[in-house]
């Protein structure tokens, strides 16, 4: 009976991250496969969610706060101006979004280019939507953008790029100059570009996260991603988000819906406490949650 299956469900085998995570909780094993710290959530988001069970905020929800809030983070973060009643989705972790920005812009045969190495989900998801994953190769040990190899990959058929920085698994931080290329690329090859910004403020050695969508000619076609999962140490409360143009992110929400409806009513109760978290908290975060990236960096070496 197997071949019932979609061609597409032929090609994936079961995720070796979590293959290793099984593991490791059946050996009672140090697990270094997923992106989970091994320190606790903050007790006041911890508390905000039990306060929000506790209140019946458990059935279908839609948070809007959590889009107000978010664009406020990136106007004074990158300064984007963005409107939180038509530019954002609330989905189920950054995974979702991902998945529902892919569905949202990609048709068969379109080519969307991913730097080497990257993220196991990136590559499933476009070949879900038809498209075919085109990689470009970071050059070891730094994972520095070689400007020509990113050029010939290039096509008539290029559709999107997508950008992971902070990046998982090497944690390196894209630098002004490389985001530049990515940038001039995009605009002059009339490319989108989605990115994932989980990381965005987990980074060392004074690094800094820029945003793409912060360049010139890139927020109308930047799609940017991200979640509460790695900053906030809550990588089982699934709630993260898009950020797009209007008739983009409209896309994505309706897709969504159509997934999962909505993500866990309590935890988006939650995100709202733990976005407004004070500046001391993300400085805490980045002295801590570097260590993380650190080592896996040199595990990728």
């Amino acid at each position: 009976m197997e071949e019932k299956l979609s061609s597409v469900a032929k090609t994936f085998t079961p995720s070796p991250i979590q293959e290793l995570s099984h593991l490791a909780q059946r050996c009672n094993a140090i697990n270094l496969a997923e992106g989970f710290p091994d320190f606790p959530a903050p007790p006041h988001i911890k508390n905000a969610a039990v306060s929000a069970i506790n209140s019946d905020f458990n059935q279908y929800r839609h948070v809007q706060e959590i889009c107000d809030h978010l664009a406020k983070i990136v106007k004074n973060m990158h300064g984007l101006d963005v409107n939180p009643l038509t530019d954002l989705a609330i989905c189920c972790g950054q995974t979702e979004a991902f998945a529902a920005a892919v569905f949202a812009i990609i048709d068969q045969g379109d080519e969307v280019v991913l730097f080497d190495p990257s993220y196991e989900t990136y590559e499933g998801c476009i070949a879900m939507a038809g498209g075919v994953p085109v990689f470009v190769a970071l050059d070891p040990p730094h994972w520095t953008l070689d400007p020509n190899k990113l050029m010939k990959s290039i096509t008539g058929r290029t559709k999107a790029i997508v950008l992971n920085s902070p990046q998982n698994p090497t944690g390196k931080v894209f630098t002004k100059d490389e985001l530049e290329i990515i940038a001039g690329i995009c605009c002059t090859r009339d490319c989108l570009a989605i990115t994932d910004e989980v990381y965005e403020h987990i980074t060392f050695d004074n690094e800094k996260h820029i945003s793409l969508a912060s360049f010139p000619g890139m927020q109308e076609r930047t799609i940017i991603t991200s979640s509460l999962s790695k900053t906030f140490s809550v990588t089982g409360w699934r709630v993260g988000w898009a950020i797009a143009p209007a008739f983009i992110a409209s896309a994505i929400r309706n897709i969504h819906v159509k997934i999962t409806d909505s993500a866990p009513a309590p935890f988006q109760e939650a995100a709202l406490t733990a976005l407004r978290s004070p500046p001391e908290y993300f400085e805490s975060l980045r002295r801590v949650g570097s260590k993380e990236q650190l080592f896996n960096s040199y595990l990728v070496l």
